[in-house]
């Protein structure tokens, strides 16, 4: 029969090796999917992004899944018991054979080619996302390891807390204080960087009130792994609460307070500022306010501590 022969036992622990390494994976995609990821979208813009991934997958395995059952369909027939099975190496050069190897990847690379096309139109992150509707104007800053929220038109500002109101488009101005981040929240979709000395825009929208949860997706240094932020997705009314009760209490974010938040801290609880000075965010993304020091060869002076809302730092045991 030839070299492709294989023992009926080699065959079932080859199998049984498949399935282990399998399982891990389906689980994996299983949580994924239910613990609120990127295929449990909350939003127009994360929905977008569940279809791309699944077509994508979808488009692939059609090349995949054939390819794995002949590999097991050969290994079956040319097994070392089946006398019937006839082994013929020496054939000539077919055409027939050669467009259908050479069709079939190139079909797929097209139909991926165009769900991207489509879906980096569709999801073009400057793009807003309802012209009846005017978006929530939010300023983000990221600095180390925090994340900086200014609502410009509310004049207040969080830490570490985005609140925005249900069914409301959110228009995002995203810059560094100091060296590249990642702004990501898996539910809503579009990860985009942060980057110091430019402004990124990104239209995101949360349908339904919700706790949803925001990182950072770029490796920043030591504090990296603690850079989250809670987000949530409030009726419209609790959100004008929320801004009203900000403005009620905490101190303004002038250009002291801010020069505080600069420097390197890990495991900043959530905190708000009831004013904030103007041209705050400009003077940042322009750099007029130098940047941060950035990760720093021996860890941050001040890691492991808090920023309080007044600015001040505090030891953390």
């Amino acid at each position: 029969m030839g070299g492709l022969q294989v023992s009926e036992g080699a065959l079932a622990r080859a199998g049984r090796r498949v399935c282990r390494g399998a399982a891990p994976g389906l689980l994996c995609l299983a949580l994924t999917s239910c613990s609120g990821g990127v295929l449990d979208p909350a939003g127009p813009v994360g929905e977008g992004d569940a279809t791309i991934l699944i077509d994508a997958t979808a488009i692939m395995l059609a090349i995949v899944i054939p390819t794995i059952l002949l590999a097991f369909w050969m290994a079956w027939r040319y097994r070392a018991s089946n006398t019937k099975a006839e082994y013929l190496p020496y054939w000539s050069y077919s055409g027939r054979i050669e467009a259908v190897v050479w069709s079939i990847p190139i079909l797929t690379i097209m139909f991926i080619g165009g769900v991207i096309w489509i879906g980096s139109y569709k999801l073009d992150p400057f793009k807003p996302l309802s012209d009846k509707v005017p978006p929530l104007e939010v300023q983000v800053v990221s600095l180390d390891w925090k994340w900086l929220f200014i609502y410009p038109d509310q004049g207040i500002a969080s830490v570490n807390q985005l609140v925005m109101p249900a069914g409301t488009p959110v228009r995002f101005s995203i810059t560094s204080a100091s060296v590249f981040n990642a702004f990501f929240v898996p539910r809503l979709g579009s990860m985009i960087y942060a980057m110091p000395g430019m402004v990124s825009q990104l239209h995101l929208q949360a349908d339904e009130p919700g706790q949803l949860w925001g990182i950072s997706a770029q490796f920043s240094g030591d504090g990296f792994s603690d850079m989250q932020f809670e987000v949530k997705s409030v009726p419209a009314a609790d959100f004008t609460g929320w801004a009203k009760n900000a403005r009620d209490s905490g101190p303004v974010l002038d250009k002291a307070a801010y020069e505080a938040l600069l420097h390197q801290t890990q495991r900043v609880p959530p905190s708000t500022y009831r004013a904030v000075d103007s041209g705050l965010f400009q003077d940042v993304a322009t750099q007029k306010i130098p940047p941060g020091p950035g990760p720093q060869p021996g860890g941050p002076e001040h890691a492991g501590r808090e920023v309080s809302p007044d600015g001040s730092t505090g030891g953390k045991d």
